[in-house]
This record gives structure tokens, C-alpha cells and sequence, in this order.
């Protein structure tokens, strides 16, 4: 591992987790662009570029998960209204799906770290019964 990764950290999101976090946002109320990348922040994205979002959003828009229209105000400039479609609301679905299973197996990652039992019995020791750390 490099000093760079070291100090960067690991990855803690899922591959494309931003696409189910802004249909997770829109599900709750329609929203533009500036406050996604507001309420995106309390998913991990507190350092977000705007490109990446409003790319994200135009190849959402493509997919048919989200739709925009333009809303105009007499106090501000026009700015476009995101929407989740029901596309949207099934892929939310799916991803919510997957990451309880993700979840599942998370929990089961750690229940074998501290040496506990996980829901099907395995632990964190080797068929020999020694413990994984004096493995050679």
C-alpha cells in the first residue's frame, strides 16, 4: 500500500453509489442541482464537483430515472427540477435489496474479525481449530 492510499484511506461507498443516494434525495421531494450536492454531503460526498453531479444527473435523466423541467422565479434565475420516475423508484428498490444484503455480509466481516459466531456458525478459526492469527 502506498503512502497515498495510506493516508487517503479505503473506499468506504459502494461503486455508483451516488446515483441511488440522489434517487434516495429526490424520493423524499423534487430538488435542484446545488441542493443535491448539499444534501449528498451526509452520504460521503462533502467534496463533490458540481460536474460530476450534473453529469451524473443528465446520464440519470438518459436512463429514465430522474427527470428535470425548468422552474423559473421572479426572485432568481431559471434552474432545472429534478424528479425520480418510477424507473427511478425501481432501481432505488433494487439497490436497497442489494445493500441489505451488503449489510448482511458487512455484519458477518465483523462478527468474524472479533471473533464472534456469525448467523451460520462460522467463526474466525481454521478447520484445524487454531485461531486465523496463527496461521503461517
Amino acid at each position: 500500500m502506498s503512502n497515498e492510499e495510506r493516508e487517503r484511506g479505503p473506499e468506504v461507498r459502494p461503486r455508483n453509489w451516488l446515483v441511488p443516494v440522489i434517487l434516495l434525495t429526490l424520493r423524499e421531494w423534487s430538488s435542484y442541482g446545488y441542493e443535491l450536492m448539499e444534501r449528498t454531503a451526509a452520504f460521503g460526498f462533502k467534496a463533490m464537483n458540481p460536474g460530476t453531479l450534473y453529469r451524473t444527473l443528465r446520464q440519470m435523466e438518459k436512463d429514465g430515472l430522474c427527470e428535470s423541467k425548468w422552474e423559473t422565479s421572479s426572485g432568481g434565475p431559471a434552474r432545472r427540477m429534478y424528479s425520480i420516475t418510477d424507473t427511478g423508484e425501481a432501481y432505488l428498490n433494487f439497490w436497497a435489496e442489494a445493500l441489505e444484503q451488503y449489510q448482511q455480509v458487512t455484519e458477518d466481516f465483523f462478527r468474524i474479525y472479533r471473533g464472534l459466531p456469525t448467523a451460520n456458525g462460522r467463526t474466525k478459526t481454521t478447520s484445524s481449530g487454531e485461531g486465523a492469527r496463527n496461521r503461517p
